[in-house]
């Protein structure tokens, strides 16, 4: 069976460095924002735009619904996994409530670890906005592109981080969906999560 991984979340979460600790061992990473982010520029058609002038959530719920279809369909077509390990899929724009319509059945129909794909959620739930700005400030590097944003900006995201946050949070609860808070004791978390993984809790 592949062994395909769609880890998903709110900006900052830690998706890309959970993804990086996957793909050292076997696992080929495929970052989805820079696929959507071409996407918004060659492919204007298909309505997903991250600057299209909706609120945050409105963005993240339009995208979702657009992205996850493309997603499944590029699990289905067989290009990874040829010796057993497949892709993580490092993702912002994708909600719970669409990975389960057009990834995965729900979790009562099939047992969980008779799928090909693990689905994690990242988020920051359990901070406030305030809170989470300063996480960020005390973590940001110049590797990341929110360094060199303003702290109006970085507080305006803080905000939406954990409004987005708690729309994850209840969705993976209803689906039942695995779901992390990385705000505090990040690295052990990513730790547990990976050890998860590589014991096959797929």
């Amino acid at each position: 069976m592949k062994r395909n991984i769609i880890v998903a979340g709110v900006p900052r979460a830690g998706k890309s460095t959970l993804s990086r600790m996957l793909t050292k061992h076997g696992f080929t990473h495929i970052s989805m924002d820079s696929i959507i982010a071409g996407f918004e520029k060659v492919f204007p058609e298909t309505g997903i735009n991250t600057y299209a002038g909706m609120s945050s959530l409105d963005t993240l719920i339009t995208i979702s619904e657009k992205i996850a279809p493309f997603i499944n369909a590029m699990m289905s077509s067989g290009e990874y996994g040829e010796h057993g390990f497949g892709a993580v899929f490092d993702v912002y724009q994708l909600l719970p409530c669409d990975c389960v319509k057009h990834i995965k059945p729900q979790k009562s129909e099939i047992k969980m670890d008779s799928y090909d794909v693990k689905i994690i959620c990242l988020g920051s739930s359990d901070v406030t906005p305030d809170e989470r700005f300063t996480i960020q400030k005390q973590f940001d590097t110049e590797r990341d592109y929110t360094f060199y944003k303003t702290d109006e900006e970085l507080r305006e995201g803080a905000d939406y981080i954990v409004e987005q946050s708690h729309l994850i949070k209840s969705q993976c609860k209803q689906y039942g969906l695995p779901y992390y808070d990385t705000s505090y004791n990040r690295f052990e978390t990513f730790e547990k999560i990976f050890r998860n993984v590589m014991k096959g809790g797929l």
